[in-house]
């Protein structure tokens, strides 16, 4: 991304900023219960107090039955008090996930294109791992802890010995934790980016398991896997070792503070200075005191995987440019304009297209040829804005892609990629695009791509479930199932990469003939193909070498410069003839798009 998108993406708020103030309203909302909550909690106190001082003094017994009364009506409007505030927290996460969820996908989907299998995934997961926090006790707790301080004040009301020892103990608990979070931040840290790594290398691996099974590459493969999962296992150990100390002692000194309150108070009360009741009294008041300080302790694993979850969405906000609403633009034809375009790969500063430039009429076709790592695929890519350009202009019709909404853009454009991906589902939801389904074009598609009767074959027929990745196709049935939703719905603009890569000589003539079908209908098609027989349908050949157009014009003028070929392959003759890249013409030959 351009250090100018980048300015872009940061000024103002992010998709993360306005689903927390989604969110803020009901935290809002949570500490005022939380207020009302927390004054709750002197019912217990106050009702060990009159018990101690008037009822074993006075041997009233209606005086403890309105107490134990009036103490139980409390504690139920505390219990539907903290009802209420849990359930107000899970509708908002629910809210927040709403509102977060869709930026987020298409801001990973973005991160997914330009880091070429980087871990875009991750932060599908730190947004549940923010909801989950945001909605359990650990925003409770947050909401709890600012009035700990109340209760030790009332510990000193009773008596300045009884404040020291509840503000010693607080002061003591919230070191603890200071010391948890400085023990624990960098090892969680590393240990949640190894994590990472382990989990993409296992997902990255286990999509190649035929190819692990058939080669034998089981042991290899595992210990790099192993390798990088003790680096996880390591890091977390060190962690849980430090935060179980620091948690003992935790412990030790919650235990002791009451044997402290309790001894203290008892040498109060042998003294005169206090009451029994009052001692007990504040002993309780102590522990609510201390109770939100020690809940933060365990509460501080989620609360630091919470806040790296925060950063990371934030760093993707802060990466990826927030798509901005567009004005609508009107159907295109097909018309299609490169202007003076480099095209870098993602993340790589190195352009691998040079200076393409050439335009093409609506409802003609372009066939893209060359060696392998000329930059055709990169091309295509770009041509239907999957990677971005880096200088230079792609239009269609005469407006730049970036001036097009992508939702929209995509149904005017097919695509069929060199690695043909489809999606887990059936037949028909994968050529609707995962859409709203048209039963006549999903037929008018496969039959268009040659694969209507190779469909009627399977088990369920057009609902048949594919599996995961359309695992339960061949790759000549993937390809072709690829091709139908490529053109459903009949878009202006068709870019097919290596169409036939997976497709025997019957599959390659059914492909022409689709073309030929598709090209009659005035669609505009850019064909990436090393077959030169498939170029025959084309109107204009484009041969790229290095990253540069080296020649663009008919097939029949192209072709013998280029590879030797005294004349265009006739259709009778189609092959597997691939392009000979050891021919290309020198340099004092090379006709530039300009030309």
């Amino acid at each position: 991304m351009s250090s100018t998108q980048r300015m872009a993406a940061r000024t103002g708020p992010t998709p993360l900023d306005l689903a927390f103030r989604q969110f803020a309203p009901a935290l809002v909302t949570t500490l005022v219960f939380s207020f009302f909550c927390n004054i709750l909690q002197f019912v217990g106190p106050l009702f060990m107090l009159q018990v101690y001082d008037r009822v074993l003094s006075s041997h009233s017994e209606s005086t403890l039955i309105a107490l134990v009364v009036i103490a139980t009506l409390m504690l139920i409007t505390y219990a539907l008090l903290d009802m209420f505030r849990s359930r107000v927290l899970v509708r908002s996460g629910v809210r927040f996930d709403e509102t977060l969820g869709n930026p987020l996908f298409r801001a990973s989907l973005k991160s997914a294109m330009m880091t070429r299998g980087g871990s875009a995934a991750q932060s599908l997961r730190d947004m549940d791992t923010i909801r989950e926090f945001w909605t359990g006790s650990g925003v409770i707790t947050m909401c709890d802890a600012p009035f700990a301080p109340l209760f030790v004040v009332i510990c000193f009301g009773m008596h300045p010995y009884l404040g020291y020892v509840a503000l010693g103990g607080a002061i003591v608990l919230f070191a603890l934790a200071v010391a948890n979070e400085y023990a624990t931040r960098a090892t969680l840290k590393e240990a949640a980016r190894c994590s990472m790594e382990a989990n993409d290398y296992a997902t990255s691996s286990l999509r190649n398991a035929e190819v692990v099974h058939a080669l034998g590459m089981h042991s290899g493969l595992f210990e790099r896997w192993a390798e990088r999962h003790r680096a996880v296992l390591g890091w977390q150990a060190r962690a849980s070792d430090r935060a179980g100390i620091i948690l003992s002692l935790t412990k030790l000194v919650r235990q002791w503070l009451q044997i402290a309150i309790l001894g203290t108070g008892a040498w109060l009360a042998i003294e005169r200075e206090i009451s029994p009741g009052l001692m007990i009294a504040a002993s309780i008041m102590m522990g609510r005191a201390l109770a939100p300080v020690e809940q933060a302790v365990s509460q501080w694993k989620s609360l630091m995987s919470a806040r790296q979850a925060w950063s990371r969405i934030e760093a993707l906000f802060q990466n990826i440019p927030t798509e901005q609403d567009r004005t609508p633009l009107p159907e295109p034809k097909g018309e299609l304009r490169l202007e003076n375009v480099f095209i870098t790969a993602p993340g790589q500063g190195v352009p691998i297209v040079k200076g393409a430039s050439f335009a093409m009429p609506a409802g003609e076709t372009l066939a893209l040829i060359g060696p392998s790592g000329a930059g055709k695929s990169t091309l295509a890519r770009a041509i239907v804005g999957a990677w971005p350009v880096a200088s230079g202009s792609i239009r269609l019709d005469g407006s730049d892609l970036r001036h097009w909404d992508a939702e929209r853009l995509g149904r005017f454009v097919g695509y069929l990629p060199q690695d043909v991906e489809l999606f887990s589902g059936t037949i028909t939801e994968n050529i609707a695009r995962l859409g709203e389904i048209d039963p006549q074009k999903v037929i008018e598609a496969a039959e268009l791509a040659g694969v209507h009767q190779i469909i009627q074959q399977l088990p369920n027929g057009y609902d048949t479930q594919i599996g995961e990745a359309g695992a339960i196709l061949s790759g000549g049935q993937r390809q072709r199932v690829g091709l139908a939703r490529a053109v459903y719905g009949m878009p202006r603009l068709i870019v097919l990469d290596e169409p036939n890569a997976n497709l025997d000589k019957a599959g390659d003539e059914a492909l022409a003939e689709a073309l030929e079908r598709i090209k009659a209908r005035g669609t505009t098609i850019v064909l990436v193909t090393h077959k030169l027989p498939l170029v025959n349908v084309a109107d204009k050949a484009i041969v790229l070498i290095d990253g540069m157009i080296r020649a663009f014009d008919t097939p029949d003028k192209v072709l013998p410069r280029y590879t030797g070929t005294p004349r265009v392959v006739a259709p009778q003759q189609r092959g597997a003839e691939p392009f000979p890249t050891q021919q290309a013409a020198p340099v004092g030959r090379i006709t530039t798009a300009a030309q």
